[in-house]
């Protein structure tokens, strides 16, 4: 019976961004201090003030090539909403889906 190796999760974003990608609607502001708000450069923050700002579905934060090597440029600051989708869990398996990725089974 073969084996099969674990998915490395501590990189398994990094070469995804697909979350980040999925929906301009999705990157929004929820439970956010006011201070935390501030953090985030006013640049990249939609004219609603209500999430982040989109080129089309694509966050304006993501940096990279869907599904090749992608990185956020506010990770440190980045809303809650991104600090919660975790690999592996279903707002992850939906964004990858669009993209045509493969699901991660988290274990």
């Amino acid at each position: 019976m073969e084996e099969i190796s674990p998915v490395d999760l501590s990189s398994v974003c990094q070469s995804c961004g697909a979350c980040c990608g999925y929906s301009a609607n999705w990157p929004r502001f929820s439970i956010e201090s006011d201070e935390e708000l501030a953090a985030i450069p006013e640049a990249l923050v939609n004219d609603r003030q209500s999430g982040m700002r989109c080129e089309g579905d694509r966050c304006s934060a993501l940096q990279g090539d869907i599904g090749k090597a992608t990185a956020c440029g506010i990770y440190a600051v980045r809303p809650e909403v991104c600090r919660t989708c975790m690999p592996g869990d279903a707002e992850c398996a939906m964004a990858r889906r669009k993209f045509g990725l493969p699901a991660i089974e988290a274990s």
